[in-house]
């Protein structure tokens, strides 16, 4: 089994920043690429940003510039770090990873932390 877990989330003016983390912990033998999405009420979960284990990364259109994923693979970590947070970004944000058990290979998520962007 492999747990993911995030935390960081909260309530932040907007023009704020914010930094997300999500760690997995579990059976685990190699994490290739992690991710972060949201979900924002009665809207689709999107994606945000992801990155590879090599560190090559993506971002929506609505993160360039303002966000930046990054990760520790000696700590199965995956970060967040959010600027200029306007408050169309709140939303539940989740993380999600292609982990390498073992004697499988599995899409994992976190429960989700919720940042909300409000004066």
């Amino acid at each position: 089994q492999v747990q993911l877990v995030e935390s960081g989330g909260g309530l932040v003016q907007p023009g704020g920043s914010l930094r997300l983390s999500c760690a997995a912990s579990g059976s685990i033998f190699r994490i290739d690429a992690m991710g972060w999405y949201r979900q924002a009420p009665g809207k689709q979960r999107e994606l945000v940003a992801t990155i590879t284990r090599g560190g090559s990364t993506n971002y929506a259109e609505s993160a360039k510039g303002r966000f930046a994923i990054s990760r520790d693979n000696a700590k199965n970590t995956v970060y967040l770090q959010m600027n200029s947070l306007k408050p169309e970004d709140t939303a539940v944000y989740y993380c999600n990873a292609d982990v390498v058990s073992w004697s499988s290979r599995g899409d994992y998520w976190g429960q989700g932390t919720q940042v909300t962007v409000s004066s």
